[in-house]
């Protein structure tokens, strides 16, 4: 059993060599379609204030938020400068490896809104960093989490594997869940269908109120 609560065997990945060895040379792709990427943007647009401070986590060269919105802050962490650099979305960026420090280097409340875009199948210890994702928003902030089809296999955890992309969402969901600092999470498809990429959101706000 993993220290989140989950058996370990779920958590296992093809490849358990250090991430930053995989990550190491920047790879400017983008991992959805045209029409997923602005399905996502639309997602963003509709759910974060202008003006709001928002945490890019497991980011890279692009954001996918809407080029004509300004927002106080964008802090993008990842795992390859290079990529970081080339974001021009980000007022702020560090590489930091959350398989291997779980942490945020953030303080309590400093984000308005958190957002994941199509990465979280590659986290080994998922519930210590939803954890934190809930520490470092402030109370009734959001969590937007997008899950398509697409992953890298070696990297990405058995859980993910082994699943159809339609129930990876439930997964996502049971990270919010287990976090415990969060409301209800809700999923919203948000897929364009027409041969494009499917697209879910997961989505749940830090509580107002401590968990009991």
């Amino acid at each position: 059993m993993s220290a989140d609560g989950i058996p370990a065997r779920l958590l296992a990945r093809v490849d358990e060599s250090p991430d930053p060895l995989f990550y190491r040379q920047p790879r400017f792709v983008t991992h959805i379609d045209d029409a997923t990427i602005s399905a996502l943007t639309a997602v963003y647009r509709e759910r974060l204030p202008a003006s709001a401070r928002v945490l890019d986590l497991m980011s890279s060269w692009v954001s996918h938020l809407p080029p004509d919105v300004s927002y106080a802050r964008v802090a993008g962490l990842g795992m390859n400068a290079e990529e970081l650099r080339a974001n021009p979305r980000l007022s702020d960026g560090l590489v930091h490896d959350l398989n291997d420090d779980p942490s945020l280097p953030y303080a309590d409340g400093d984000f308005d809104a958190v957002l994941i875009a199509v990465s979280v199948q590659y986290l080994v210890r998922p519930v210590e960093v939803f954890a934190e994702i809930g520490r470092v928003l402030r109370p009734g902030g959001e969590a937007l989490v997008a899950v398509s089809h697409r992953v890298f296999p070696t990297k990405a955890v058995a859980l993910f594997r082994s699943l159809p992309p339609v129930e990876r969402p439930r997964v996502v969901a049971a990270y919010f869940e287990r976090a415990g600092s969060f409301d209800e999470p809700v999923c919203l498809d948000r897929s364009p269908g027409a041969g494009a990429d499917p697209l879910w959101v997961v989505t749940a706000r830090r509580a107002l109120t401590a968990p009991r």
